[in-house]
């Protein structure tokens, strides 16, 4: 009979304990290790199981050899350790084929292969730095892997904006993997110190979380372009991609790298603000590189985007945003950020869409794969009337970022030119799921159901949540106009003309265009055509505009912009396949 003396005689309590001990550090190394280099779940099971089936084998061993060496093995104890391994064995086979279902089961619900469809995401890398204000930092080394593998014409990048969605989630990898519907993941870290830096990058197949490749970089911050072109050959092979010349990254100044950093990341934040600063970082970055190509097509992009939301007048800002984006392009002339700028330019201020193309072939001969130049393309396409062109950009550039909202927000509107206002509708509120405050899509969903649905109501509801001022009242001049309410409508339309008049007078004339009052939208018209308001080209085919096209004064209007059919006729534009 199994008393406290024969287990305490056999020492079965020290045998257990110590085991338990043992076996517990090994799984807390095991879990650290998959933590660190992103790991599937198998290894943690499989040492889960064998940690068990040890623990019936120790009790087993304890009991017959607990008084070291007093006996000899026994026929018993051969038959207890026999049926432990069998039925334990069995188990720990269960355990793996069960994880290795879960694992194929993740792989054929929404997750592509490497093998089939080559395609990466990467993360933002976490910022090790003792300064946490270095986030920019690690965001921007990022984004430059991110930019250096979109130039290999095999391999289909995730956009920036939908990998940095999951900044800061705790998510699996496959999950992540399956939202942005990619074979592979990079993720790692970034620790600055003064001059030096040190990168650590694992590359992870997205499948079952398995870990492809891992390096660790510690170099002068000097060096930091060639560690990303290190990188981007690591992955390009890990990944069986076969090249004729390895990608590169266009080096940057050392002395201002941070700062170049710093200002993208303040113009990405898409504010008044994050432009206001980034014009004062890339300022002070020439201010020390004044050779520096990246901070001078930064600096051109930002003018542009504060004229896009009337932070400046077009004139001014046109001409400080040429002068900065052709000193770019002489200092570097494969920039493709100066070149697409300089394609807004043309075709928004200068009403030449001949030269915007021309401008755009130049960048897509450069870098096929850029969603910048893709997108550039797309809205000159848009503009000129060439939707069905122009709808198969805007679906790659959604493929490639499917968490941006701006990429639903501009295909809504080619959509909304084409008078397609279900899909225009699906497409707006996609980009305010993905952002509740994003700037303009409340006011493509009321605009459509006001002129394609006929639903002025529900466009008055929707456009009370547009952040955007001037939409909200040009539109709700037109709601309250097809309700009847006239008094309010001419309210909302005067306020629009104070507050709005001098900066845009497209809102203005297009409102009085749908109040089929030509005197005056052609009044409004010349003055957006003379002062080139950027919005003045998309009038050619806006809906709000049909009450214009049988005036006498609609086409000589349309040839001042260069817009009239014959012009439109004579333009040639290049439509690549995207990556190719």
């Amino acid at each position: 009979m199994l008393t406290i003396r024969q287990l305490r005689k056999r020492k079965v309590a020290q045998w257990v304990l110590g085991y338990t001990a043992v076996a517990w550090a090994l799984l807390q190394g095991v879990g650290l290790l998959s933590d660190t280099y992103g790991w599937s779940a198998i290894p943690m099971r499989v040492g889960v199981a064998l940690a068990v089936l040890g623990f019936f084998l120790t009790l087993v061993i304890a009991w017959f050899q607990g008084e070291r060496g007093q006996q000899r093995v026994t026929r018993l104890e051969v038959v207890l350790i026999a049926l432990v391994v069998i039925v334990g064995g069995a188990w720990l086979w269960q355990t793996v084929r069960s994880t290795a279902d879960t694992s194929a089961t993740m792989a054929n619900t929404g997750i592509p292969t490497i093998e089939n469809d080559p395609s990466i995401a990467v993360l933002p890398l976490a910022n090790m730095s003792a300064d946490k204000e270095q986030q920019y930092f690690s965001d921007g080394v990022s984004e430059e892997l991110l930019n250096v593998l979109n130039k290999v014409p095999e391999l289909r990048v995730i956009a920036r904006t939908s990998s940095f969605a999951f900044k800061g989630q705790d998510l699996p990898i496959p999950e992540i993997a399956r939202r942005l519907n990619v074979a592979s993941i990079l993720q790692g870290s970034v620790r600055k110190a003064g001059e030096r830096v040190r990168i650590s990058v694992q590359l992870v197949r997205a499948t079952d979380g398995a870990q492809l490749w891992t390096e660790t970089y510690d170099r002068k911050l000097d060096d930091i372009f060639q560690v990303q072109d290190e990188i981007a050959a690591s992955v390009v092979e890990e990944l069986k991609l076969k090249l004729l010349k390895a990608p590169t990254v266009t080096p940057v100044d050392p002395r201002v790298y941070a700062l170049v950093l710093q200002a993208q990341a303040l113009l990405d934040q898409q504010s008044k603000e994050g432009r206001a600063q980034a014009l004062v970082v890339f300022k002070q970055a020439l201010s020390i590189a004044p050779n520096e190509a990246r901070a001078w097509a930064g600096l051109g992009r930002v003018y542009i985007n504060q004229s896009i939301y009337s932070e400046m007048p077009p004139a001014e800002a046109a001409k400080l945003a040429r002068e900065a984006l052709d000193k770019a392009l002489r200092i570097d002339p494969r920039n493709v950020i100066a070149i697409t700028g300089l394609a807004r330019l043309a075709a928004d201020f200068d009403f030449n869409a001949q030269a915007a193309a021309d401008y755009n072939r130049r960048a897509l001969q450069i870098e096929p794969n850029n969603l910048v130049a893709i997108n550039t393309l797309g809205i000159l396409l848009s503009n000129v009337g060439r939707f069905d062109e122009a709808l198969p950009l805007y679906d790659y550039r959604v493929a490639h970022d499917p968490a941006n909202p701006t990429a639903y927000n501009n295909r809504g509107i080619t959509r909304y030119y084409a008078r397609q206002w279900d899909s225009a509708i699906d497409d707006f509120r996609t980009a305010l799921r993905l952002s509740p405050a994003f700037v303009g899509a409340r006011n493509g969903i009321a605009v459509s159901l006001l002129v394609g649905k006929g639903d002025a109501a529900g466009a008055l509801r929707e456009i009370a949540g547009e952040p955007d001022e001037a939409s909200r009242l040009q539109v709700r001049a037109l709601a309250l106009h097809a309700l009847g309410r006239t008094r309010e409508s001419n309210a909302a339309l005067q306020a629009l003309i104070k507050t709005y008049g001098e900066q845009q007078p497209t809102l203005i004339a297009l409102a009085y265009s749908y109040r089929v009052d030509r005197d005056e939208a052609f009044r409004w018209l010349d003055e957006a055509a003379r002062m080139r308001d950027p919005a003045a080209t998309s009038v050619a085919f806006d809906v709000l505009s049909d009450s214009l096209r049988d005036d006498p004064r609609w086409l000589p209007f349309l040839r001042k912009i260069g817009y009239a059919p014959e012009q439109l006729a004579a333009i040639r534009i290049d439509v690549p396949k995207p990556g190719t």
